[in-house]
């Protein structure tokens, strides 16, 4: 019983914090789930569904605050839509699964713990071309391992200097919800199957997503969280990566 409170406890908390900085959580709730043991069958369909309401929870927030750019997002969309449909029909090996998604859990420690607060004074214009091809590649990533792509977008939105951060939340948040729509459709192709707990879930992850997602858009600073979270994280990847839990 402790271990289900403690689990719902986290997943709240990872909620909060992705929302409120643009992201759906999936690489938070896949890094519980590898904690929790849960399996990667499991694993795939939960996260994308739960960033389904996480990610546009936040997304409104932030596209209430007027932080939305659409010329940005939609050469990303036009690929990753698509081919996160492909990545979600694809069948991956269980221990293969993890591995990959260890290797994916190190992007989102990098992000917290080194660029948390990337400042971008001059913002530049996209490249058409180069964001249709980031757009591919990370939304086959999403489908086939169950992200919504969010925390690979979101560094090199800001790398390349095309957006702020208020900007790139915005466009990662609705990035994320499409995508996870995608790949959770390529998924289902598949004859997959919620579990039962499913529904809770939901509501806590909803509820986190919301509160996150206000704060976020406002003006809270969560540096000690993001610090946590990153903890979480690099256990997660450890667990992955090195052992056969």
């Amino acid at each position: 019983m402790e271990t289900i409170i403690l689990f719902y406890i986290l997943l709240f908390f990872v909620a909060f914090l992705y929302s409120s900085v643009g992201h759906g959580g999936a690489s938070g709730y896949l890094a519980l789930m590898a904690i929790f043991s849960i399996t990667p069958d499991v694993m795939k369909p939960t996260a994308l569904l739960l960033n389904l309401f996480v990610s546009l929870t936040s997304f409104i927030q932030f596209y209430r605050g007027k932080h939305f750019n659409w010329k940005i997002f939609l050469p990303f969309a036009i690929t990753s839509v698509p081919m996160a449909f492909v990545g979600g029909l694809i069948n991956v090996d269980d221990n293969v699964y993890k591995k990959i998604l260890g290797i994916l859990l190190i992007i989102p420690i990098v992000r917290f713990l080194f660029f948390a607060n990337i400042k971008v004074e001059e913002i530049k214009r996209s490249n058409f071309v180069l964001s249709l091809i980031i757009g591919a590649a990370i939304g086959f990533l999403s489908g086939l391992i169950g992200i919504g792509g969010g925390i690979i977008l979101s560094p090199v939105l800001l790398l390349l200097k095309w957006s702020d951060m208020k900007q790139t939340a915005a466009i990662s948040a609705i990035f994320i919800f499409v995508n996870s729509l995608s790949g959770l459709a390529g998924q289902l192709q598949k004859g997959i199957s919620f579990s039962a707990d499913m529904y809770a879930y939901v509501v806590v992850a909803f509820v986190g997503g919301l509160c996150g997602a206000y704060f976020g858009s406002l003006k809270l600073k969560q540096d000690f969280l993001k610090y946590l979270l990153a903890v979480v994280l690099i256990i997660a990847a450890y667990k992955l990566l090195f052992t056969n839990a």
